[in-house]
């Protein structure tokens, strides 16, 4: 078992409660829409996020309607995301399933990214709590950012690594940061404790976004699933970033003028993921992870010893050495 399946065993009934209640927000009398919405249900993620929310409220109290209206929220706000993103990439597939644009077209896809968008506001909404409301809206326009500012760097072959930082913070950490900052309210926290479990949602966020960005830069046969569209859409992540900034690296002036080109081919893929693998990048990213780790649990040191505090130390260990 799994890091996150055994805290997922720990919070079981409430994970069946949050998918009952997502079920029930999603449900409406369009026989597309509810066509579509069913076969989404069926490949959901890893819920990491409504997860955070659950375990930081149950940090101060219990896991009421209020919380499983946020962590619900939070939930129905990412996979709109995840549709949206699908159309702007026109992604074919997602957790190894076709996407809805793929499906159905994107114009169809559009529309259910709002569905699902209205339906996570409706959730925000029933906690009767403005901050909550706030926060994913805040949230919304963070992940609206995040897109336009990966396509305007993507197109300008930007290699800054705090330009990176910057977009992984708008489109990741983002979610993570909402999801803390959620369930200590609807807990009836905000005070120093949700600064803290902020921070170290941030953090969390970070180390996240890095280690699924670390996956591409090796075979798809290794990873098990497509690697490689990052680079074919110009997206550069910190790995190659890392190398790209070598001074007097050699071979590495090759390397930016193939990036510069519109498109690249399977084999310039393959190359410029070695080069990256070769010449440091993925130590580099595992190092700056172990730094983001260390932040977070002295985030974490600032809170009282609980269930709650072991399990976020233990997410961000998961996320960290994760094979998926």
């Amino acid at each position: 078992m799994t890091i996150l399946e055994s805290i997922n065993h720990n919070h079981r009934a409430e994970l069946q409660r949050l998918n009952e209640r997502i079920s029930n927000q999603l449900e409406n009398s369009n026989t597309l829409m509810s066509r579509i919405v069913m076969s989404l249900l069926r490949t959901k993620g890893k819920q990491i996020r409504p997860l955070m929310v659950m375990i930081c409220a149950g940090m101060f109290g219990p896991v009421d309607n209020k919380v499983l209206a946020a962590a619900v929220a939070v939930e129905l706000l990412h996979n709109a995301s995840l549709i949206h993103d699908d159309v702007v990439d026109n992604s074919p597939t997602r957790r190894n399933m076709p996407t809805v644009n793929a499906v159905w077209d994107n114009h169809i896809a559009v529309l259910v990214g709002d569905f699902f968008t209205s339906s996570a506001m409706q959730e925000a909404i029933s906690t009767a709590d403005l901050r909550i409301v706030d926060v994913l809206c805040r949230l919304g326009r963070s992940l609206s950012l995040g897109e336009i500012d990966q396509i305007y760097n993507a197109r300008e072959h930007s290699f800054n690594e705090n330009n990176y930082y910057r977009i992984i913070d708008y489109k990741t950490a983002s979610l993570f940061v909402a999801s803390a900052e959620m369930g200590c309210l609807a807990a009836g926290v905000d005070d120093y404790r949700l600064e803290a479990l902020s921070e170290y949602a941030l953090l969390f966020g970070r180390c996240f976004q890095i280690r699924d960005d670390i996956f591409d830069y090796f075979p798809a046969e290794k990873v098990g699933k497509p690697t490689g569209n990052d680079l074919r859409e110009g997206k550069m992540s910190l790995p190659l970033l890392y190398v790209l900034n070598r001074e007097r690296l050699e071979g590495v002036d090759d390397i930016k003028k193939m990036l510069m080109a519109d498109t690249l081919s399977d084999d310039e893929i393959s190359h410029i993921q070695a080069f990256a693998r070769d010449n440091g990048g993925i130590d580099y990213a595992f190092d700056v992870m172990e730094r983001l780790r260390k932040r977070a649990c002295e985030c974490l040191s600032k809170l009282p010893q609980c269930t709650g505090r072991d399990e976020l130390e233990q997410l961000i260990d998961f996320t960290i050495s994760r094979s998926f």
